[in-house]
């Protein structure tokens, strides 16, 4: 009996760290997985045109269909990083870009902006926690303000200025984790009405500090409902997947508004679409 225990306890035991070996393993390739994403794509690329997409997808018929569809409606994409964060940066990327030629909406975005960390601080967020991220993203905003609605060569200086910081990590990403502090407040602000985009126990509260808040979390409708009101900003998005139909599906949030920002919705990736 003594032997058959051993034996049994053997064979457990190899289980176990053939288990814990595996997932050093897959955690392994994930992290150079990871390594190869960050150093061969850019956190923003350049526009391209949208046939670009075609290449991608040329022996694939049903997503062609959906790119030909697309493709009647715009002209250009520019791609971000599929790091998680895809959809913060492309959307303030895009919203940022186009105050540059919107002197009106920019004074009304100023504001809401300016506004916005006595908002945090007033829900519980930690002064300390936000300022940092708050000065550096009023500082790309006022950087666009100084030349919205100015002459095309000034507004073309500023955008390759936005460009060149939206591709430095630490400009990029702390515009990103400030856009996610938004979003948090935002949910937190107005929990009754979330909760119902929650599935399963848990509350707004903690919703936002798992999948809100830490970086590299991917987003879904509650998170663009949640920034699209704080910020209100009005974002449609193209839903690009293998539903049926030829035709790209989209959403605008928050609904009947005219949208400023579009974006492509491809699963777990989001880009900026231009018409």
């Amino acid at each position: 009996m003594a032997d058959d225990a051993s034996s049994s306890s053997g064979i457990t035991g190899n289980t176990v760290e053939n288990s814990i070996n595996q997932d050093e393993l897959i955690m392994k390739q994930q992290r150079e997985i990871e390594k190869e994403i960050s150093e061969t794509i850019p956190l923003v690329g350049e526009i391209e045109e949208l046939q670009t997409l075609e290449k991608e997808y040329n022996e694939d018929p049903i997503y062609l269909l959906k790119v030909k569809d697309l493709s009647s409606k715009y002209k250009s994409i520019r791609r971000t990083r599929p790091d998680g964060n895809c959809f913060f940066r492309a959307f303030s990327y895009a919203y940022l870009e186009r105050l540059l030629t919107d002197k009106q909406e920019y004074d009304k975005f100023y504001e809401i902006a300016k506004n916005s960390k006595d908002i945090l601080v007033a829900l519980g967020f930690s002064q300390f926690t936000v300022e940092d991220f708050y000065e550096t993203f009023m500082e790309v905003i006022q950087r666009v303000g100084e030349h919205a609605g100015s002459t095309p060569d000034l507004i073309e200086t500023v955008r390759m200025e936005l460009h060149d910081k939206f591709n430095k990590q630490g400009y990029s990403d702390y515009i990103v984790v400030y856009l996610r502090l938004i979003t948090s407040g935002q949910l937190q602000t107005d929990q009754e009405f979330y909760q119902n985009f929650i599935e399963g126990p848990r509350t707004v509260t903690e919703f936002c500090r798992q999948e809100v808040e830490p970086m590299y979390k991917e987003s879904d409708h509650i998170h663009i409902i949640a920034l699209s009101n704080a910020l209100k900003v009005c974002v449609r998005v193209k839903y690009m997947d293998r539903g049926e139909g030829s035709q790209v599906i989209a959403h605008d949030f928050p609904e009947g508004s005219t949208p400023l920002v579009h974006l492509l919705y491809r699963p777990g990736h989001y880009d900026i679409l231009y018409a």
